[in-house]
């Protein structure tokens, strides 16, 4: 999709402003993927979150001294790929909300960047200016860091006493040398300004790294700072940067709430998790008279008594929790390859931002029950577990000759990674008692260490040209097609109650849908004796029902 302009379809919302982050029920799942860019672990970590359908890929670094961490590449990835200009479709991330994902990106990025300004001018004062000192302590750490990520305690020590040489290299040079005058004075600044330096960044990148901890453990713990963009409120007609930023964060909220998802085989429907049961009731469709034909109806009919039926799900006749109030919405399911890297939403008379038209939502599910083309479900969605757990139950109505099928499957999206949901903790190491040599005790380290200094000094300049740190460093690639959730979400399988919930689930609404349509079927006439049999049995069926992976067909 190309970039977004001014007075285009995604243009609706009056004025300059700041979107709002957070709904209501849907915070934790939207926190936890939100603090990845604030973390400061190692960006291989990610890797350990992919599931078994979607795998992150990371381009390996020529220079490891340029790698990003976790928080640095996530953010990068994310921006550009929903904001780029460029950027692919997106895959709806129920449970979550991504725009409030996406400004907390930017928020990083923007510290970040503040940061990287500073430690230009640290790196230009004290390193561009003894250019052959700072290369010297550079090749140092860059080779200390080479021998270190070797598989080899040998390898890793002979890193460290390098960098212990070249330090007794610059206290030797300072004693003695063999030049005088300006050279001599030269030499001797080369090899300790870059000293200097780094004590100056240590403490820009110790307040940095605890803004940024501080922003990752508030998140976590259900409130934190909000996401602050100044960058995406223009503040006048002539900022264009600000304005398209606007625009693709607004349209970016449309596309979630696009009515059109994607079947991708077994890895079910994309966003909503794997299929783990389906249920079907299929009859001929009987005169009640024989002198007498059934009246006329359509598979819109028996839909829209259901979407009436399901939207009182939450109703009981006894005073307990019960459901809570699902979302009702009518889905247009398109298909796509199993290995598909990208997905395109369609456009056209029956398309607006995003949205499927009602008219061509009716038309579907009258017309496209066969063959190829898209097909219409009615989904029921459940977001429990302050988002973390997403209950899916669609419901299909389709009529072939004399048979009129009515089916129901049930789809769970479990809760995000634990990766993202760990909480920051301070740096420790054992240490022996100064006194009581046999006891040990935990020291509290700096939450930048020396290495870490350097890296982000040597990282800063380059900043400005992202390429450039790519090629060196090594960058994220996300996994397609990408939506901020189901890529990181485990099987709610493993937790007992979100297991429990799914599967309660399924036995009022497949009751619920049963009833709408047999309604319909008197009201016009038609025998629902059979109806009525197969759907008790279905009921009885359905209470015994396990997770399986039914898009595999091995049930």
């Amino acid at each position: 999709m190309g970039a977004v302009v001014a007075g285009d379809e995604f243009d609706f919302r009056p004025g300059a402003q700041v979107p709002l982050s957070g709904a209501a029920g849907q915070t934790a799942a939207t926190n936890a993927l939100a603090s990845a860019a604030y973390r400061d672990s190692p960006v291989t970590d990610l890797l350990k979150a992919d599931n078994e359908w979607h795998k992150s890929k990371i381009k390996a670094p020529r220079l490891s001294l340029f790698e990003p961490n976790l928080g640095e590449a996530f953010s990068r990835a994310v921006q550009i790929r929903l904001l780029g200009a460029t950027r692919k479709a997106l895959i709806q991330s129920f449970g979550t909300e991504p725009q409030t994902i996406v400004e907390h990106c930017l928020a990083a990025n923007r510290i970040r960047k503040e940061r990287d300004t500073r430690l230009t001018v640290v790196m230009v004062l004290f390193g561009l200016l003894f250019l052959p000192g700072m290369l010297l302590w550079l090749a140092a750490f860059q080779l200390r860091r080479t021998l270190a990520g070797a598989q080899n305690r040998r390898a890793g020590a002979f890193g460290m006493a390098l960098l212990v040489a070249v330090g007794v290299l610059a206290v030797v040079f300072l004693i003695k040398l063999p030049f005088t005058g300006f050279w001599a004075v030269y030499l001797r600044a080369m090899l300790i300004a870059p000293v200097v330096g780094w004590l100056w960044a240590k403490q820009i990148c110790e307040r940095t790294a605890a803004d940024l901890r501080d922003r990752w453990g508030g998140l976590l713990a259900g409130g934190g700072i909000g996401a602050k963009i100044p960058e995406a409120v223009p503040r006048n007609p002539s900022e264009t940067a600000a304005e398209q930023l606007r625009q693709n964060l607004a349209k970016l909220s449309a596309e979630q709430r696009s009515n059109l998802v994607f079947y991708a085989g077994p890895k079910g429907i994309l966003g909503m998790g794997t299929r783990w049961g389906s249920w079907h009731l299929a009859e001929d469709l009987v005169p009640k008279h024989a002198d007498k034909d059934i009246n006329p109806f359509r598979c819109w009919d028996v839909v829209r008594a259901m979407h009436d039926q399901l939207r009182m799900l939450e109703r009981t006749p006894l005073h307990t929790g019960g459901f809570t109030p699902p979302t009702v919405t009518h889905w247009i399911v398109s298909p796509v390859g199993e290995g598909a890297d990208e997905v395109s939403r369609p456009t056209g008379e029956g398309i607006e931002t995003f949205q499927v038209k009602p008219a061509e939502i009716q038309r579907i599910c009258n017309e496209q029950q066969f063959g190829s083309g898209n097909r219409h479900y009615l989904g029921v969605q459940f977001v429990l577990w302050d988002g973390q757990l997403v209950i899916t139950l669609l419901v299909t109505v389709t009529l072939l000759h004399h048979t009129l099928r009515i089916e129901v499957t049930g789809h769970a999206l479990g809760p995000v990674h634990p990766l993202f949901t760990s909480k920051p903790k301070a740096k420790t190491r054992e240490v022996s008692k100064a006194v009581k040599f046999w006891e040990t005790k935990e020291q509290t380290l700096p939450l930048v260490d020396a290495k870490e200094v350097v890296r982000l000094a040597a990282r800063a300049p380059l900043t400005w040209y992202p390429p450039l740190l790519e090629y060196l460093g090594g960058k994220l690639s996300l996994p397609e097609p990408f939506g901020l959730r189901h890529a990181w979400a485990d099987q709610p399988w493993r937790h007992r109650f979100m297991a429990d919930d799914a599967l309660r689930a399924a036995t009022p609404v497949l009751r619920v849908v049963h009833q709408a349509a047999i309604q319909v079927l008197e009201e016009n006439d038609v025998d629902t004796a059979n109806f009525g049999t197969r759907s008790g049995f279905l009921s009885g069926q359905v209470q015994g029902a396990e997770p399986k992976k039914a898009d595999l067909y091995d049930a």
